[in-house]
């Protein structure tokens, strides 16, 4: 079986001859809109960021620059980008240099609904917005959700999409960022939406969200989420796996915090990290083995995680 093949059938649950050792033959393609610049400077919807080089990521929102000041207002402040004047050239050319029979392509887009708002209102004006104010934040995830439709809508249409990354971080390390209810209100409706529009394009949809969101995690299978990723252990992994299971596959959940940016971690323990989740995870198939975070580690340990995956990844299907 071809590494192509097997990936899509850890995805889909339908007897993988191994776990693979991360997307094994996904090629991911970014859309030309800047979410979040490399940069010092303005993203597409007017939010400045700042830079510090050495932190993970580089830029990061400027405090007190977020383009709308006033929710009643959003409409006159909202700035979305003209998804028609977008250069796709260099997308059409990196999707044209891929061999489909060998290789998943796999778009990416980033800053959901929920990272989309506080960039907008800042994170203490939008988390006080969602409880105080619901009803105009739904309104306002409404505008940037037909926003995310259109450009998956033209992101499919110019390459052909498999699958879709699709972001947004909804928890800390031990909740989410607000009630499950109020998630439930203004969140989750308009995400669906998006949902219901890469489902009716066969898209299959990779859902990352770091922080523990089991709160919500039922909701996100029955919306349609094809994979979970990138399985933080701050969730309860094993038992999300044994209640959800056979409807939603797991990409990540190598402890990424505590075993390998743990410092003094050997690799003896990161292999005993990596079969312990495969174990974990594997049964069924519905499992791709990875960090949960992704963040440089040593290469010793990388290299140990690694050997371990493609060995005790191979093994666990055996017989």
């Amino acid at each position: 079986m071809k590494a192509r093949e097997n990936t899509l059938r850890a995805i889909l649950r339908d007897a993988p001859e191994w776990v693979p050792n991360g997307l094994e033959n996904v090629v991911m393609v970014s859309s030309p809109v800047v979410e979040r610049p490399r940069g010092e400077g303005g993203d597409d919807f007017g939010v400045h960021w700042s830079l510090e080089e050495e932190a993970e990521g580089g830029t990061y929102p400027t405090l007190g620059r977020h383009p709308i000041a006033d929710l009643e207002n959003w409409r006159e402040q909202l700035v979305v980008p003209d998804i028609d004047a977008l250069d796709w050239t260099g997308v059409r050319a990196a999707v044209a240099e891929v061999d489909r029979e060998e290789f998943l392509v796999r778009g990416f887009v980033e800053m959901g609904l929920f990272e989309r708002s506080y960039l907008l209102l800042g994170m203490e004006g939008a988390l006080i917005a969602y409880i105080e104010k619901p009803e105009l934040m739904e309104e306002l995830l409404g505008a940037v959700a037909d926003y995310k439709i259109a450009l998956i809508e033209r992101f499919d249409d110019e390459v052909g999409l498999d699958m879709m990354w699709y972001g947004d971080d909804w928890g800390t390390q031990t909740s989410l960022f607000m009630p499950p209810e109020t998630w439930r209100k203004t969140i989750r409706p308009q995400t669906q939406r998006i949902y219901d529009c890469m489902k009716g394009r066969d898209i299959l949809i990779d859902q990352h969200s770091c922080g523990r969101i089991e709160e919500v995690f039922d909701d996100i299978v029955e919306m349609g989420a094809a994979m979970f990723n990138p399985c933080q252990p701050c969730n309860d992994l094993a038992r999300l796996k044994r209640e959800y299971g056979d409807r939603i596959s797991f990409c990540g959940g190598i402890d990424s915090q505590f075993v390998l940016a743990r410092p003094g971690v050997t690799p003896a323990e990161v292999r005993g990290e990596v079969r312990r989740r495969i174990d974990e995870m594997g049964t069924g198939g519905g499992y791709i083995a990875g960090p949960s975070h992704g963040v440089p580690y040593d290469q010793v340990l990388i290299d140990a995680m690694n050997d371990e995956i493609d060995r005790y990844g191979r093994e666990v299907y055996r017989g």
